[in-house]
């Protein structure tokens, strides 16, 4: 593509220039440059000026290595991060998924150079769903399916560090679909000074983001600092046809009340629209490869035409998070928020003329039919495009009390959660040119409207928590146990037609303790130990509820018949050594009960999907992961990370009146072997960063008989920081995404639970099998990126 050739030109003059210049700096007094970069000041003013970068210095030395892809962490508790320094050198359309593909035991590629859908993550085993995402301690994932829709949360400009507890969950995180895993990402505070940032960047298919944050500085003399930041992202959809468009707000603002004590006020808003991602089985995979996806041209009956496929999403959150001190070592933590998910979305179908349900009721034929758009008296279909609407809305409270008195620290903490949930349907009959008019949806029996899944959700929760941290040896040897304690009532609703069970409740209540200890020889060396606890409530309509085939009336999922949180207990052991370099090694265990698998497959004739929650009973794992990171030398950094990990299923699942022999086999989206390599250089005028992923070979279905293979990634990030003009500091940066071009399936869509006829193992009994769905890894992608301080 052109812009491509245009971008890499541009990076080959730019170096060239570079060259010279540095060339020219050599018979120069490098003392009267600086005097030039920046205005005069007075003595007291440059020590001043010089003691605090100095302190910066030493701070990030000390805090994080490897160019800002390893940070330093005392908890004892396995725990990897990503730095500013280490997300500002990647593409600015990157999501927090692919920011943190580095980390051990994280399975996680991009879609293509811009999407808006939620994504598809793994950590050691663990799937998206039973992984607990917040941002600034608010709870960031759809509150009742789990889903992660993390570019709608916050741009990447914006992202101060994202965290990654790999085995366990904090204490006193609003989350209770954590099993084992955590992403916690914090933002950037309101500058100190007024400040003003631009970004516009271009690349690879027709992809481009906007971006301009503005930084107020201190309000007056009042304490208060604000930000607030705008950005538009738009791109083409790289395989079928499509677009994408983002439209996003960030926003602050900060009040230091006296000494200990603060306030802070978060709020973000998102508006984005993309056509649908289309995931092949492996058998497309084979046929199409990378060109799997929408078609721009309509024809009778086709459902994957991209005018009757979209998903149009919106997010609003806020929050007030505050601090307050009250001497005598005690001090309270409070946060109020709310999180708001909307659709629609948009699918293609085919709806039976004659014969057809609506719920579970038959219908004739439908409501004044042969007049109907599209209608052919030889089809026994009618092509139509499914208007999926839906909101998920979240709100609470989190308290949480700390009380420090001597070598004692207690907290206390709870936490308030009610969330809310709406979903309905309706189809539009599509014309022979493929349009649709959304005043006249299908109906059927004097006016009914066709609809699979009307469905409504009320949730209300209480968590308690209480835990107790004792030092002993100077701090040396810390000993924490505490327990999490919630209580949650869960109502689901669904209005259907001639449908018996149309209403569920479940009240669970759930304990999670945990044991953390930790003793350090000295500052530079560390050793743990903990034992903890996680929990993940069942997901979704499907796990209460059924949802019903407009074709044949039948229920297309069934709600779980054993309603049980999934649960899981995980020990680690862990050494940390900060010194000269940074070093992770730790070696775990967990085991899991009613380990919940949800299979999701496409409907029959349809772009839309079915999702069925799967009890698959016991799940253990062992193994041990590493991270090394060196400080800067010569200002290079090198960064490692790698995990080995083997899993076994501890049971066969109960399957259509007989056993599935799934005991012993490895879990989905588990493979033995990944790792990462990373090199970064910075000396203040050019930067760079490459990294390198290796990912196995991961099981797609429960019996293990159909995978997908190994595969390497390699991104490159490359820029240099401008010559100022005026107050205007630019900098061009060039990212090259898949730089190998590599073709490959990143990850599973949808499980199922075998592909190839199995046999019963009580009966015998021959079933067939059902193909699971895959992800599309990103393409190459060439992004240029042009800034500005001012």
């Amino acid at each position: 593509m052109k812009i491509k050739e245009v971008l890499l030109l541009s990076a080959v003059c730019l170096f060239a220039y570079d060259t010279m210049a540095i060339a020219k700096e050599k018979s120069n007094n490098k003392q009267v440059g600086a005097k030039k970069a920046a205005p005069a000041a007075s003595k007291r003013q440059r020590n001043k000026t010089k003691s605090l970068d100095e302190e910066i210095a030493v701070t990030a030395h000390r805090n994080e290595a490897g160019g800002g892809m390893m940070v330093r962490h005392s908890v004892p508790k396995t725990v990897s991060s990503v730095a500013s320094d280490f997300i500002a050198m990647q593409s600015p359309t990157s999501t927090i998924e692919s920011l943190i593909q580095t980390l051990p035991g994280v399975v996680s590629a991009s879609e293509g150079p811009l999407t808006t859908s939620f994504s598809t993550l793994h950590i050691r085993g663990m799937a998206q769903a039973e992984i607990g995402v917040t941002l600034e301690g608010m709870p960031a994932a759809n509150p009742f399916t789990y889903s992660t829709y993390t570019p709608s949360l916050v741009d990447s400009e914006n992202i101060g560090q994202i965290n990654v507890l790999q085995g366990s969950v904090d204490i006193n995180s609003p989350t209770y679909n954590a099993t084992g895993a955590e992403i916690s990402t914090s933002i950037r505070r309101p500058s100190e000074k007024q400040r003003i940032y631009a970004s516009a960047s271009g690349g690879s298919y027709g992809t481009n983001k906007d971006f301009i944050r503005y930084d107020t500085g201190e309000i007056g003399h009042s304490g208060v600092h604000a930000f607030v930041s705008g950005s538009y992202s738009r791109s083409d959809m790289w395989r079928g046809v499509g677009d994408i468009r983002r439209w996003h707000v960030d926003a602050a603002l900060t009040k230091n009340w006296s000494r200990g004590n603060e306030s802070e006020v978060i709020f973000g808003f998102t508006q984005a629209a993309q056509a649908e991602w289309l995931y092949p089985s492996l058998a497309n995979w084979k046929t199409y490869g990378i060109n799997y996806g929408l078609n721009n041209q309509y024809y009778a009956g086709d459902t994957h035409y991209v005018g009757l496929n979209g998903k149009n999403t919106g997010a609003v959150y806020g929050a007030l998070k505050n601090h307050f001190s009250f001497g005598h070592g005690l001090s309270l933590d409070a946060e109020a928020y709310s999180v708001e998910f909307h659709g629609p979305y948009y699918y293609g179908e085919s709806v039976p003329v004659k014969n057809g349900y609506v719920g579970a009721e038959k219908y004739k034929y439908l409501d004044d039919y042969q007049n109907l758009p599209g209608y052919n008296p030889a089809s026994s279909k009618l092509t139509a495009v499914e208007v999926s609407d839906w909101y998920t809305l979240s709100s609470g409270l989190t308290l949480v009390g700390h009380w420090k008195h001597k070598f004692n620290t207690l907290n206390f903490s709870y936490w308030y959660s009610y969330a809310q949930e709406a979903a309905s349907q309706k189809f539009y009959p599509v014309n022979g040119a493929g349009n649709w008019n959304s005043s006249t949806p299908l109906t059927a029996n004097g006016g009914i409207l066709i609809n699979e899944d009307n469905e409504n959700a009320v949730q209300q929760l209480n968590s308690f928590a209480v835990d107790d941290k004792m030092s002993f040896l100077h701090d040396r040897l810390t000993i924490d146990g505490g327990i999490r304690m919630a209580m949650v009532n869960r109502q689901y609703t669904q209005d259907l037609t001639n449908v018996s069970a149309s209403k569920s409740i479940h009240n669970v209540f759930v304990p999670s303790p945990q044991v953390l200890i930790s003793y350090r020889f000295n500052p530079n060396h560390q050793i743990y130990v903990n034992g903890t606890t996680g929990y993940h409530l069942p997901a979704g309509l499907s796990s209460q509820l059924a949802s019903y085939s407009y074709s044949t009336g039948k229920a297309t999922s069934l709600p779980m018949s054993d309603y049980k949180p999934e649960y899981m207990i995980t020990e680690e052991v862990g050494y940390r050594y900060s010194g000269l370099l940074m070093a992770n090694l730790a070696g775990f265990h967990y085991n899991v009960t009613n380990h919940q698998i949800s299979a999701e497959s496409y409907e029959p004739g349809s772009t839309s999907t079915i999702s069925q929650l799967i009890n698959a009973g016991g799940l253990e794992a062992y193994g041990i992961q590493t991270e090394i990171a060196t400080h800067p030398w010569h200002h290079v950094s090198f960064y490692a990370s790698g995990q080995y990990m083997h899993t076994k299923n501890g049971n066969n699942i109960a399957y259509e009146g007989d056993y599935m022999a799934t005991k012993g086999k490895q879990e989905v989206g588990a493979p033995k072997f990944s790792g990462s390599l990373g090199l970064t250089y910075n000396d203040g005028t050019w930067f760079g960063n490459f990294t390198l992923q290796y990912t196995g070979s991961q099981y797609s279905t429960l019996m293990n008989d159909q995978s997908i293979p190994s595969y390497f990634t390699a991104n490159v990030a490359v820029g240099r920081t401008l010559p100022k003009i005026g107050r205007i500091a630019p900098k061009i940066r060039l990212n090259l995404v898949n730089m190998g071009d590599e073709h490959y399936l990143s990850s599973m869509y949808g499980y199922t639970t075998n592909a190839t006829t199995q046999r019963g193992v009580v009966s015998g009994k021959a079933f067939s099998g059902s193909q699971p769905t895959y992800v599309i890894g990103s393409p190459f992608v060439v992004m240029g990126t042009l800034s500005a301080d001012f």
